[in-house]
């Protein structure tokens, strides 16, 4: 996404997925997602959220999760997607009041309030995707304001949490890798989600781990491959994704020179 598309808003059909579909993402923006059918699950740190049809769910700008889109009974998954800008955040919430003490796992739980309203507006939405996956950009603002309307009526929780605008601070950094080192982000994204330069960055790891970020990442990751592969008797190919490796043939490749052995053979 570029620059010029997180200052405005977008509602879309989030596409049809006939099978298991599974990817690593970071928004810059808070999203809306209503589940039309199919399920979803969101893994972020140790926190991991089941979602269904008729579900409404919060993913928060600038956390790393990983999303995996299933199709349920037989019926492929369908979302529509509202994402939301802080500009019109900003205008919504002006003169509004929200929860200022909020508990912080609220955020950590990112559903949202099922509501007869709720599914009723995002229902009336599906007809403007018979012809295409995005509302009209003439219709978005209108549309973005009704849904955050019905929202602050139905969850204050959510509304604390879009409301509130909040730079990316420095955040304890040990305690955001040893939940995060699985996911497969440069160390740029890693130092921005700590709230840290780069250069920052690494010289704090290494001050706490007394090695680098990429020896320290490889290890944790074939350590937590090596567990998956021997104690949950996973198989390599469901393996090499959920520990931050890119593809199999790099998983392979590094599993097998740390432990002299290939992961098939692990569970064998």
């Amino acid at each position: 996404m570029n620059t010029e598309e997180t200052h405005k808003g977008r509602v879309f059909l989030s596409g049809t997925v006939e099978k298991d579909y599974t990817w690593e993402h970071i928004s810059p923006q808070h999203i809306i997602v209503f589940i039309y059918s199919g399920a979803m699950t969101l893994s972020y740190g140790q926190h991991v959220l089941n979602f269904h049809s008729r579900d409404t769910l919060l993913v928060l700008k600038n956390q790393l999760i990983r999303v995996i889109k299933k199709p349920e009974g037989e019926k492929p998954f369908k979302a529509v997607s509202m994402l939301l800008s802080e500009e019109e955040l900003r205008k919504f919430y002006a003169g509004r009041s929200v929860l200022e003490n909020w508990d912080e796992n609220v955020a950590k739980q990112r559903p949202v309030h099922s509501h007869h309203l709720l599914t009723s507006y995002f229902g009336s939405l599906f007809s403007y995707f018979d012809k295409q996956d995005e509302l009209p950009a003439s219709l978005v603002a209108i549309k973005i304001h009704e849904a955050l309307t019905i929202i602050d009526e139905v969850d204050k929780r959510v509304s604390s949490i879009l409301g509130t605008f909040n730079e990316i601070g420095k955040i304890d950094l040990q305690k955001y890798m040893e939940e995060h080192f699985m996911y497969n982000l440069p160390l740029e994204r890693f130092a921005f989600l700590t709230g840290r330069s780069l250069t920052t960055f690494k010289s704090d790891f290494k001050k706490i781990y007394k090695t680098t970020p990429g020896k320290w990442l490889t290890k944790k990751r074939l350590d937590l491959a090596y567990y998956k592969l021997t104690t949950e008797k996973q198989k390599a190919t469901e393996v090499y994704l959920a520990s931050g490796f890119e593809n199999l043939s790099h998983f392979s490749f590094a599993f097998k020179k740390a432990y002299g052995a290939s992961p098939r053979s692990m569970n064998q």
